[in-house]
């Protein structure tokens, strides 16, 4: 009897309390891990008041506690370590690890970043905490397209050409997410779709104006790649319109394209607060109730903003319908299915990581490993590199050397072991080496004081390393570069002329002068070329970047990273940064001759490309050919060189690449020794995509080059290997 009453005080006490019994008891289909994802989330979805449904389109999703359901933040960052949330491995910003031209590498790195995620979560799992960046939804990799080098977040991409970003970004979702078949380790995203790059003054109101075929050939190709190859479980739009329309409320870009043509099956995220612009930039609606309703209707999944706080007002307005919050929960819910996030403790194979993965000794490795292929070695006059470190007097200044941000660049995390490049430089000098350290020089700005108490060192060192280049403090995301006068972006693509300044007092007077820049974009060092003895730029290469720096300058690894970008000779060069047509623009169509070549950069090795061969001279219909070519190290120097295959057609239409990079593999040879790679080409790899999207075989006579750099005449004179090539007829 007194257990009866006991039992009926605690259900009315529940029913007051509006927490059902089964809640506790994990009894609703939504909690029972052996359902298809789908039921579940119907399931859940018919449980939730229309309170409870809009709040789980925030990015900040509160708990629902008579559902048992914790509040869970959307928000967080991985683009080169988790970021944002206290000790991590902080690997090479994603542009250096572009350089390193190693998908297998990306590959690590990501399953390296996932390990460290879910050893946090499980650690903020178990003390309750559940805010911004302690979540599994990670907002990362950027593969939008470096198109320009005056955008400050161009740092954040893998590059500028549409097949090496889909690789490298392809490669690090898949192993950020995980090979498990029922759950994933962590989720990516494929951000910000599309046409996204620069400028960041005008991003809350600007129109990208771009052709069909620019748009497809060029903009989206890693979008698809990434939704396609790599099952990425979520896409991030755009702050910007595109042609016209907002890129988180696009029609055509949205539901034709991503759901319907390449059948997305993850959940869409409005940029943060990109939905504010729909009213306040784009001018498109009125106010935040229809600018609520124009991007849940056209499956804005989820807002990272506050515009969602208005789906209630919108529904009670007739703007919206509780079925189109449903059709969003239903594709935003199962991200958190997928996760594991509603089963019981041990589901999932990766609830028992733990914190010894958090900088372990192993992803710190590979951070370094990733720095030491992403360092580019520009120009070495008279081999002056790699350095004696038995020498008797060594100089290093510059405004980077001692700098962290250096290494760091934007959405980083931060670690207890990071190696400046002066302390990489310092730790390989032997102990009667006499130092002598100054900064010199200001990173932004000239010197206040204009005294030299320093240059004279240069005179009496054998060698003096100057660390010059640019920060995050001056190219970045708007607001965060806080010493730029132009939001992030850059006015100049040059060094600040202050540095180029104190280059030549140096030259001046220095025995030996080696340059190492910084920077995430590609910077215009005509001056730099010509007046120092060997020039490295070293990106911003993360925690180990300083040693894997020093190790290379003085001998211990051969330097093998390939530029990502193309670097022009000046500003002139380029066209004018609010114009997103292709002309003139990347290796693919620039006219110019550049300075840097895509695909370039030196080793202290020599390498040799001889004898390519073809399967076929001939590619009919849906057959395929193999490509094989022979690279030999001629020195007696291990290391290691990227083949990259280029195409380039005979007749060339007006919109025609002058080349296009479709293969490329990093080969490791010892000294002395050769071996043969091959390619594999299908139909794909000739074809072009029409204006609806649909890739389509561009017959004709084309030239294969394969060789370790563009095969420019500019990348002779520089002193890249030279290439091999042939032709081929492919025919319908």
């Amino acid at each position: 009897m007194l257990k009866n009453l006991l039992t009926l005080v605690l259900a009315m006490c529940l029913s007051v309390l509006a927490i059902p019994a089964n809640a506790q008891s994990g009894a609703y289909p939504f909690q029972n891990p052996d359902l298809p994802f789908a039921d579940r989330v119907d399931n859940l979805i018919s449980l939730m008041t229309l309170e409870e449904k809009a709040g789980q389109l925030m990015y900040g999703a509160p708990a629902i506690e008579r559902l048992g359901i914790p509040q869970y933040n959307w928000w967080n960052e991985c683009l080169h370590g988790v970021a944002r949330n206290g000790r991590a491995t902080i690997f090479p910003q994603a542009i250096g690890m572009g350089a390193t031209f190693d998908p297998d590498l990306l590959h690590k790195i990501g399953m390296a970043i996932a390990d460290e995620a879910r050893a946090k979560f499980n650690a903020n799992q178990k003390i309750g905490y559940r805010e911004r960046y302690a979540g599994l939804t990670f907002w990362s990799p950027n593969v939008n397209l470096f198109r320009d080098p005056r955008w400050g977040r161009g740092q954040e991409t893998y590059g500028e050409d549409p097949h090496h970003i889909s690789q490298m970004g392809v490669a690090f979702v898949k192993g950020l997410q995980g090979d498990h078949p029922k759950y994933l380790k962590a989720a990516g995203m494929a951000k910000h779709y599309v046409v996204h790059s620069g400028p960041e003054k005008l991003r809350h109101e600007f129109d990208a104006v771009v052709s069909r075929h620019d748009l497809w050939n060029t903009y989206m190709p890693a979008f698809e790649a990434l939704v396609k190859e790599a099952k990425v479980e979520g896409v991030m739009g755009a702050y910007n319109r595109t042609n016209g329309d907002p890129c988180c409320a696009h029609p055509y870009l949205m539901q034709e394209v991503l759901r319907q043509k390449w059948n997305f099956q993850g959940y869409f995220v409005s940029d943060c607060w990109a939905l504010v612009d729909f009213y306040q930039g784009h001018n498109v609606v009125n106010n935040r109730e229809e600018a609520a309703a124009l991007a849940l209707k056209t499956g804005c999944n989820l807002n990272c903003g506050s515009v969602y706080h208005g789906v209630l007002d919108a529904h009670q307005q007739g703007l919206i319908t509780e079925a189109d919050i449903d059709q969003n929960l239903r594709e935003l819910l199962p991200t958190r299915f997928r996760l594991g996030l509603f089963d019981p403790a041990g589901s999932t194979p990766f609830d028992t990581i733990s914190t010894s993965a958090v900088r372990s000794k192993k992803n710190i490795a590979l951070s370094y490993e990733a720095a030491s292929k992403s360092i580019v070695l520009l120009k070495n006059r008279d081999n002056v590199l790699p350095l004696d470190p038995d020498m008797k007097t060594l100089f290093v200044t510059g405004p980077t050397a001692a700098d962290m941000q250096a290494l760091l660049a934007n959405y980083y995390g931060v670690g207890d072991d990071m190696r400046t490049l002066a302390e990489g430089i310092i730790s390989n000098v032997s102990d009667h080496t006499a130092i002598r350290y100054v900064q010199g020089g200001l990173l932004d700005r000239p010197n206040v004081n204009p005294m030299d108490w320093f240059s004279g060192e240069a005179e009496e060192a054998e060698v003096t390393i100057a660390c010059m280049g640019i920060t995050q403090l001056l190219e970045g995301e708007e607001g965060e570069a806080i010493a730029s006068p132009s939001a992030g972006d850059r006015e100049y693509v040059s060094l600040p002329p202050h540095q180029i300044e104190y280059l030549k007092l140096l030259r001046s007077k220095a025995n030996k002068l080696v340059v190492v820049i910084t920077g995430g974009s590609a910077i215009s060092i005509p001056e730099v070329h010509e007046m120092a003895d060997a020039v490295v730029y070293a990106w911003y290469p993360g925690e180990q970047g300083g040693q894997a720096l020093g190790d290379i300058l003085f001998g211990k690894l051969s330097p093998s990273g390939k530029l990502p970008v193309t670097f022009v000779k000046t500003i002139d060069d380029l066209p004018p940064f609010e114009d997103y047509n292709m002309k003139n623009r990347t290796y693919r169509y620039l006219e110019k001759e550049p300075l840097y070549p895509f695909g370039f950069g030196l080793s202290y090795a020599s390498f040799e490309y001889t004898d390519l061969q073809l399967s076929s001279s001939q590619l009919q219909g849906d057959a395929s050919i193999t490509v094989s070519c022979r690279i030999s190290n001629k020195s007696e120097i291990d290391a290691d060189d990227v083949a990259q295959l280029y195409l380039s057609k005979a007749e060339m239409s007006a919109s025609d690449p002058f080349h296009s990079l479709k293969a490329f593999k990093r080969v490791n040879l010892s000294g002395g020794s050769a071996e043969t790679v091959s390619f594999e080409l299908d139909k794909k790899h000739f074809s072009t995509y029409s204006d609806d999207g649909d890739l389509v075989l561009n017959p004709g006579r084309y030239r294969i080059i394969v060789g370790g750099s563009l095969p420019v005449e500019r990348s002779k004179a520089l002193g890249a290997p030279g290439w091999v090539e042939v032709d081929i007829e492919v025919t319908p």
